[in-house]
């Protein structure tokens, strides 16, 4: 009589004793450790702020009484505040002229470093430098020497038989005047041009130059379609930053009654100057909140605008056009 052996039965895990949790699993927790300390800081000093904000440019708050809701009345105000209106011009309009000027200079002086050799790391440091200086202090030293009788670019003017503006006082030279203490910080954009110069392939060159193309042609089509990347990303970058300017400008002209009174600061005054004032100044905190969710939309569809327009002459290698 045949008998027939039946297989064993899974034995079951022994009591109190856990299944290991998988690789992936591990990882996935380690992952989330090392973030939760990026996590936290934006929930509470970004994602918390931006909603309390928010809220915030719905009410009537001066600090001292609670919020009380106003719906969309300051935004409505703002629309038709000339203060606002004058801000927002003078800081499109220093935009306007900050950034194109950074870009080139910027190129150029990282074209030449390329060509400079062994000295490129001692010049590409000294340019850099001034990017470390705290903004106050550029402040007050462009505060000195844009200075109309005392300051030394006047001086370096009157060298050469050229009467100095008074950067400081007279509205039409205000903003140059900002302008050019603005480019005391170009040195990042430099650096960045410099990498993505030495990143261009030599056969590129070589190629063009077996086609019979001059120094120009290389320059327009090989250099800059290879570094479009790097000039589409410090647009943005320079951008948003000028349409932020804040620092420098209110050490220069707003530091103390005193500047206010002997410089000509309406024509200095920026959007963040004016919403740091209507905050900090007045306590229209409602006020302000709705002035930074306004120059946040400002800016958020003129990166979308520049991201959709980069489409056409950006260019990314591996990328088929």
């Amino acid at each position: 009589m045949a008998t027939t052996v039946s297989a064993p039965a899974p034995s079951a895990p022994a009591p109190g004793r856990r299944r290991r949790p998988s690789l992936a699993r591990r990882e996935a927790r380690w992952a989330w450790l090392f973030l939760a300390p990026w996590i936290v800081g934006f929930l509470v000093f970004q994602a918390g702020p931006m909603i309390a904000s928010a809220w915030l440019s719905l009410t009537e708050y001066d600090v001292i009484n609670p919020p009380e809701y106003t719906g969309l009345d300051n935004y409505r105000e703002l629309m038709a505040d000339p203060q606002v209106a004058r801000a927002l011009g003078n800081t499109v309009y220093y935009t306007a002229l900050h950034v194109p000027l950074v870009m080139v200079i910027s190129l150029g002086l990282a074209l030449l470093l390329k060509r400079v050799g062994r000295l490129q790391g001692f010049f590409r440091t000294v340019f850099y430098l001034p990017v470390m200086t705290p903004a106050v202090a550029v402040g007050i030293l462009f505060l000195l020497l844009l200075n109309t009788q005392d300051g030394l670019i006047n001086r370096g003017l009157a060298l050469v038989g050229i009467d100095g503006p008074s950067w400081t006082t007279d509205p039409h030279w205000v903003m140059p005047g900002i302008v050019l203490m603005s480019l005391w910080s170009l040195g990042s954009t430099v650096i960045i041009y410099l990498a993505a110069l030495q990143n261009v392939p030599r056969d590129l060159y070589e190629a063009a130059s077996i086609d019979g193309a001059g120094g120009w042609a290389r320059f327009r089509h090989v250099t800059l379609p290879m570094i479009s990347g790097a000039l589409f990303f410090t647009l943005i970058v320079n951008t948003i930053a000028s349409l932020q300017m804040f620092t420098e400008v209110y050490t220069m002209y707003f530091g103390n009654r005193e500047t206010q009174n002997r410089f000509n600061s309406d024509a200095a005054t920026f959007y963040v100057i004016h919403l740091f004032q209507e905050a900090f100044q007045f306590l229209h905190m409602g006020y302000a909140s709705a002035m930074a969710w306004l120059l946040f939309l400002i800016i958020m569809v003129i990166t979308l605008v520049q991201v959709k327009l980069s489409n056409r002459f950006v260019y990314y290698e591996g990328e088929d056009k």
